[in-house]
Formats: structure tokens, sequence, C-alpha cells
């Protein structure tokens, strides 16, 4: 996706073998293996080389909601509902140490560029920075009210950024260990904040379906984005810092122009089929309506070209034959109108369940809240 020469986005490989939903993906810095995480409590290393075998990795007692690699690769950090988060060597054993990291479950491990420091968030409201080389814990950032998605770290290391369930984003000071500013734009939690390769500006994502973007010099909001009709959950930035790769419970990625402000692609990877293809310029009930299995449409340039994975591996599609007759295209249509309406079924279903997860919550920390006011009055009482 280079700003000279860019190409249209294309699934490349598919992946199967977690038994539950994954809940966190990571490649190498050398682009050669992918780490993923599983609400099936296991971590897998995948090779990007064909017919090269995965590895299993079985450490964590519940699921394991982050992952990601050392800037080494030597190494791979995972965070579980198990409030632990382990180091694992990504080779044939498996072998990993762990940290008896928060007191609920661990949502993000980040390293930083120099591969020398782990920072950790959690639902227990802090951010933990830890050494990597002696696996020791260094201090914790407690200013959120509220459970705490994700913590980065800034390109250089000196700042450190946080997204949490209090609607906020904080950028803290490495050194002082202060909160040095909060973003309070967003109308919802904030599940994910990223720095931009520079480490001039931050984006983050939240349940309000906003993508927004703020300079960290001025702390300014630049960009704001309202492309999603879902929560979204995740980002990434282009390492040009171009471009801006958003995933959202609308079962889309998006991809974002960050020097042109607008939208540049949607990808419809996650729903029931695999797409290969430039959607910008067409819309998708369109293409619904025009798509079989095994079919490809070609239309004006920089429009349409598409393929469908009707099995796990992808294959070369072929022109519709020019001779099909009336009751194949009545089928065709009858196929593309209930695959339409299943679809806008789980946007409605998936939608439902992210707000159900919300208000949950809300619950789980109110009755938190409860439980401790009852202990404080147990305590006063017995004093």
């Amino acid at each position: 996706m280079a700003a000279g020469c860019r190409e249209d986005p294309s699934l490349e490989r598919h992946f199967k073998g977690h038994r539950d939903a994954v809940t966190s993906v990571d490649f190498s810095l050398n682009k050669k293996q992918l780490a993923s995480g599983s609400m099936d409590s296991c971590l897998m290393i995948w090779s990007m080389r064909p017919q090269m075998r995965a590895y299993r990795f079985v450490g964590h007692k519940d699921a394991v909601m982050c992952v990601q690699f050392s800037p080494s690769g030597h190494l791979v950090a995972s965070g579980s509902r198990d409030k632990t988060v382990r180091l694992w060597v990504p080779s044939v054993k498996g072998e990993s140490t762990v940290f008896k990291a928060h007191t609920a479950t661990v949502r993000s491990v980040n390293f930083s560029s120099d591969g020398q420091s782990l920072v950790t968030a959690s639902d227990d409201k802090t951010i933990k920075v830890w050494t990597v080389h002696r696996q020791k814990f260094l201090f914790s950032l407690s200013q959120h009210i509220n459970w705490v998605r994700c913590a980065r770290f800034s390109p250089d290391g000196r700042l450190i950024v946080s997204a949490s369930d209090d609607k906020t984003v904080k950028l803290w000071d490495k050194t002082s260990r202060e909160c040095i500013h909060s973003f309070c734009e967003h109308g919802g939690f904030v599940n994910h904040v990223d720095f931009h390769p520079s480490g001039t500006c931050i984006a983050a994502a939240g349940t309000d379906n906003t993508v927004k973007v703020w300079d960290v010099r001025m702390n300014r909001l630049l960009q704001h984005y309202q492309v999603h009709s879902a929560v979204v959950n995740s980002l990434s930035f282009h390492p040009s810092g171009n471009y801006l790769v958003t995933a959202s419970n609308d079962s889309t990625l998006k991809i974002l122009d960050l020097l042109e402000g607008r939208l540049l692609y949607t990808l419809h990877g996650h729903q029931v089929m695999v797409w290969k293809t430039n959607f910008d310029a067409a819309d998708y009930d369109d293409v619904l309506k025009t798509q079989k299995c095994g079919t490809s449409v070609d239309r004006t340039p920089h429009a349409l070209q598409s393929e469908m994975d009707c099995g796990v591996n992808l294959k070369k599609t072929k022109t519709q034959d020019a001779g099909r007759n009336h009751a194949q295209q009545e089928e065709e249509a009858s196929l593309a109108n209930t695959l339409e309406h299943i679809m806008g079924q789980l946007d409605v279903l998936t939608q439902t369940v992210s707000l159900l997860e919300q208000r949950l919550t809300l619950t789980e920390d109110k009755l938190k809240e409860c439980l401790e006011n009852q202990q404080k009055i147990i305590q006063n009482k017995m004093s």
C-alpha cells in the first residue's frame, strides 16, 4: 500500500485452528510469523510460509485477550482473563514465564520499541510497566476510574497512552509517571488506542462507532471519522503513517487515508464470504446482488474486481457463461437476497451483543462498588 503505487487489498492466507473466538493477532516484525490469542485459552503461532505447521501454546487457564511479538521476534507476550501475563519463546517447545500481573483480566500487552519494557492494561483500572530481561515490576499508573482496555508506548518510549471504559484517553510521561493530558472527546468506552509511527499523533477507537486522531504535541483533535455502523474494536497505523486500518462489530475492516482524510477501502472479510476486492467504488448491496460463488465481475477501471472464497482455499474465478438460462438467474437472485437478509440479521445481532456487553460491564462495575462499600461499612462497624 505504498503511496506511489497503491495496490488493492487482497486476502493472502486463511488460518484455521482455534476452537473458540479469536481475540487478538500480531505479526512478527519480519512478517514471517503471526501470533493469535483466543477464548480457547491458547496462543497459536502461524507461519506465513506455505505447508509450515502452526504451534499451539497451552499455559493460560482462561481466555487469551491480547498477544504481541517483541521487536526482535524472540518473544511473544500474552495477557489473559486468568489475570496473568506470559512471555513465550515462539519455538517448538513453547516455553513461557508467567507474571502474576493484575487483579483482574489483562486486556493489553505492548513492548517498547527497544524491547526492554512491557506495558500491560487491565480491568483492575491500572496500567503496569515491567522490565522484559529481568521480568520485574517497575511501576503502576492508576488514574483511570474504569477498566483499561489498551496501553501503548510511544515510538521513542518516553510516553504511554491508555484507553479506558471511563471514556477517556490518557497520555502519561514514563519518566515522571504522571498523567500529562486526558482526551475526553469520546462519547462511549474507548476500546483501543495507538501511536502514529512518527510519535506526534494518536488514534483511538470507541463504542460510539467513531475513530479520532489527536496531535499529542498540542493536545488537539485533528480528525474525526464516523465510517462504521457499530462499535470500533481495534485500529492500526500503516508503517508509512499515511493509512489507518480499523476493525468493527459491523463485520468490516476500513482503511482510512489520513493524508486526504477519507475512507479508502471497506473490506467485508469476516462475514459469510471472503472477498478479494477494491470496495471503495461499489456499494456492498450491489455487490451482493451481482455475485455468486465462482464468479467474477469486471467493470470500469478502479471499480469492482472480486472473488469469493467458498472453502478454506481461494480459487481463481471464471467469468459467467453468457448462455446461462433464465432459471439459473432467478436462482442466483434468490440466493443473493437470502444472503443479504442473513447479513442484515447478523449486523443486528452483533450490535445487540455489543450493547449487552456494555450493559454487563456497567452492572459488574456497580456490583463491585456495592461490595466495596459493604466491606467498608462492615470494617467501620467492627472498628
